[in-house]
């Protein structure tokens, strides 16, 4: 009897010595695909990195095995609202801009006059409160200055609900040159635009994402200068002249998204480089 009860003792000991070692590669091998992932992600944001490469660059993609693999995008940044640049001198036409991209996001006339106002009001040097504005009290303190992330956005008095829906962030920036790039500006911010219309907008975006409907890939028509924009839009030289101040072309700024792959793990790496030529410089880098 005591001797298969020291039988039973023995083989528990075994099971869960056993059951520790699977516990222990199970770990490491997660930890090993983390690793793996993450240098997938990076893999691709360095290819997207260079001079050569384009955002329709069929190396984007790519992977040294059928488990372990990368897909980086490169979009333009002067595609998003430049918070620094459309406060910066209280320029109307910038303002107005502004106005009409919150009305496509579903944002009443009052209610628009009181976040522009409060904006305007954060960033100015001094302590005068506009109409629909608001300036430092109790618990309110107004930075005075630029924007140094769009983050701070939410802090500004008006603009907390705003804030708070998902992906309110998609259509701003700070890091890029300031006019809308034509090339990668989404379908809200064109409707911003002065002069443009859904239909015209829809038309436009048709031809720019190329037969299969999305930018940035191998078969969107090449834009080689903001002339070939004004004729792919419609508009004459007289019509372009009111977008003229609002808009630019191949701004150097881009933004990398990289997902890299190893088995079920996937880690996302993002940049927002400068590209100048050969030039490179980073301006931000995070893992998403």
């Amino acid at each position: 009897m005591l001797s298969l009860w020291a039988l039973f003792v023995l083989s528990a000991m075994i099971i869960s010595w056993a059951l520790q070692i699977d516990s222990r590669l199970q770990l490491n091998g997660n930890a090993a695909r983390v690793m793996e992932a993450e240098a997938m992600a990076c893999s691709g944001s360095e290819i997207a990195l260079h001079p050569a490469v384009t955002p329709g660059s069929p190396i984007l993609r790519g992977g040294i095995s059928r488990t372990q693999t990368y897909a980086a995008r490169i979009t333009g940044e002067g595609g998003r609202l430049n918070l620094n640049w459309l406060v910066a001198g209280e320029n109307p036409a910038r303002l107005e801009l502004l106005r009409k991209y919150l009305e496509t996001q579903d944002i009443d006339l009052n209610e628009r006059d009181h976040m522009i106002d409060c904006l305007l009001d954060w960033v100015d040097p001094d302590n005068l409160v506009r109409l629909n504005g608001a300036e430092a009290d109790d618990n309110y303190r107004p930075r005075n200055t630029l924007f140094p992330r769009v983050e701070e956005l939410r802090q500004v008095r008006g603009w907390e609900e705003f804030t708070a829906r998902p992906d309110w962030d998609a259509n701003f920036t700070v890091n890029s040159t300031g006019p809308i790039d034509l090339a990668w500006a989404p379908r809200e911010l064109l409707l911003s635009l002065p002069g443009m219309t859904e239909p015209l907008v829809d038309q436009f975006l048709t031809f720019r994402r190329g037969p299969d409907e999305i930018d940035a890939t191998e078969d969107d028509p090449e834009f080689k200068s903001i002339e070939d924009v004004r004729v792919s839009l419609g508009f004459s030289t007289e019509q372009f002249k009111q977008l003229a101040p609002l808009v630019g072309f191949r701004d150097q700024v881009v933004r990398v998204m990289s997902v890299g792959k190893s088995g079920d793990v996937t880690r996302t790496v993002q940049m927002v480089v400068r590209k100048a030529g050969n030039a490179l410089q980073l301006i931000s880098w995070k893992e998403l």
